[in-house]
């Protein structure tokens, strides 16, 4: 990211914004980078990237205040993981057929199925308690869809080390979620 980037600047030191003062600064960002998350959703999400940010930013709550801009990107990443996750779970209740999957053809992408999110967001909490650094660059990378550099700069790392850690981290999630054991 560059300087003129929203989530670039720290605010004066001391002071603290709330969500609701720094949502317009950063909306059109996190709004693009939500479009980019929810190209990679299944054809028949309900969910857009204007409803994913929208409901992040409810999740957030407009009076919580933040130190810095990164400090909102990190936990709006963090809230629109929940949204996803929730709508997820809603979707695959019995109540809305459960594992019924619809299909609708022709279909050229690959959709992300609710129970790999599910057991993507299971192996990221165990994920945290070994690495919280860690865990949460998949954060801003998955669901905010950070670049490497924007990851790294929102972290306050290198994107070298940020690079090393997404390696190690899917690695460290892939073998949690197949089942398969580090060599």
């Amino acid at each position: 990211m560059n300087e003129g980037t929203p989530t670039s600047g720290r605010m004066e030191p001391g002071s603290s914004h709330s969500a609701g003062t720094l949502l317009p600064q950063v909306y059109d960002e996190l709004r693009r980078l939500a479009a980019a998350r929810m190209a990679g959703e299944r054809g028949d999400h309900t969910l857009d990237a204007t409803a994913l940010v929208h409901e992040a930013y409810l999740k957030l709550g407009g009076d919580q205040s933040f130190a810095t801009k990164s400090a909102f990107m990190r936990a709006a990443a963090e809230a629109m993981r929940r949204v996803l996750l929730d709508h997820a779970r809603a979707k695959r209740a019995d109540k809305r057929g459960g594992d019924w999957n619809r299909i609708d053809l022709p279909d050229a992408s690959v959709p992300i199925d609710d129970s790999n999110l599910i057991a993507l967001d299971e192996a990221l909490a165990e994920f945290a308690e070994v690495d919280p650094q860690a865990a949460e660059l998949v954060q801003l990378r998955y669901f905010t869809g950070l670049s490497i550099p924007q990851a790294a700069e929102t972290l306050g790392i290198s994107p070298r080390t940020a690079d090393r850690t997404w390696a190690y981290a899917r690695a460290w999630l892939f073998c949690r979620i197949s089942g398969e054991k580090l060599a």
